[in-house]
């Protein structure tokens, strides 16, 4: 049975136990024993800048309520296990990356299925800023959607672990120095995984054509716009159709939906659709044709198919292993 938490319960679980101090800004939390076992260790390399390791396996299913809250840069790797919500999918061998601005209310979602291993890193966008040359006030545009005003949705994006991306976690993981040489080379390792997720914003960028920016107005209807998509997942509206009901024309509901998840409208809800087969695989409680029934695919074979491109397995055989893991 999945638990169910605000964002408030779940930091209070981590107070009730006890912090173990490791070395000057290093320290290992247990994680609470009613939701799991293992530990995050947590590093703080200097101020706006924080290094977080978690590795714990959940006893079941988490589902984690988080409010409309301020958000810093942030980006988490993940070696194994993953997260997802409405609007954002991540698993092993992804990162998710996400700029400062407004996090939405949202509900975030864990798997009981595997152990969570990720690096996670926080930093201060005004620490970030640094690296700017001083003597323009001006952000270099192709990196702006990184840094939005805290009234303003912030950015997030999911990409694949490069091998060089992979070769810096695992110089992370294994760090052989103590006191602040550790420190030292921890935060280098840091900032080049930053380095590199910045070079492949660029590319992106400089693939892409120039985009015009989207108006808060805007912003609200491709939300709305979300919301309907995953109300009626299993029978979806047609583009020309969602776009009426929040009130866009069909090319910006397009070139939004891109902007704000990251993924085409489709796309996206492939990817919701996929995702939540899983969780009913893992549940047990409906053989393959239900599921694919349940989650709107008339076509067993395709979503067969389908399954086995993102999971690596046909969905009989993912609920086998599940029940023989379980």
């Amino acid at each position: 049975m999945a638990i169910a938490l605000s964002q408030e319960e779940y930091w209070s679980l981590f107070a009730e136990e006890e912090t173990i101090d490791l070395a000057a800004g290093e320290t290992v939390q247990p994680y609470p024993e009613e939701l799991g076992c293992g530990s995050v260790r947590e590093i703080r390399l200097r101020d706006g800048l924080q290094l977080a390791i978690a590795n714990y396996h959940l006893h079941e299913p988490l589902t984690l309520h988080c409010p409309e809250r301020e958000h810093p840069l942030e980006y988490s790797f993940f070696l194994s296990g993953g997260i997802r919500d409405r609007s954002f999918i991540a698993t092993a061998g992804q990162y998710s990356l996400y700029g400062s601005g407004l996090a939405p209310v949202e509900q975030c979602e864990w798997s009981a299925s595997e152990r969570l291993v990720a690096v996670n890193v926080h930093i201060d966008p005004a620490l970030f800023l640094t690296f700017w040359n001083p003597a323009s006030t001006r952000l270099q545009p192709e990196l702006q959607h990184l840094f939005q005003p805290d009234s303003q949705p912030y950015y997030v994006r999911s990409g694949t672990t490069t091998a060089e991306m992979q070769m810096t976690i695992q110089q992370i993981l294994q760090c052989p120095l103590q006191g602040i040489a550790k420190r030292i080379y921890l935060e280098s390792k840091v900032w080049e995984l930053m380095a590199l997720l910045i070079d492949q914003e660029l590319q992106q960028t400089q693939n892409s054509p120039v985009i015009p920016a989207l108006k808060p107005d805007d912003v609200d209807r491709i939300y709305y716009a979300k919301e309907i998509l995953l109300q009626r997942f299993d029978r979806p509206p047609s583009l020309l159709e969602l776009a009426r009901q929040v009130g866009l024309n069909d090319c910006t509901l397009k070139r939004g939906f891109r902007q704000v998840f990251g993924k085409t409208v489709f796309g996206y809800l492939h990817e919701y659709r996929l995702e939540y087969a899983r969780q009913l695989l893992e549940e047990r409680r409906l053989n393959v044709s239900e599921v694919a029934q349940k989650i709107g695919f008339v076509n067993r074979s395709y979503f067969a198919a389908a399954f086995r491109k993102k999971f690596g397995l046909t969905p009989k055989e993912y609920q086998v292993r599940y029940k023989n893991s379980a």
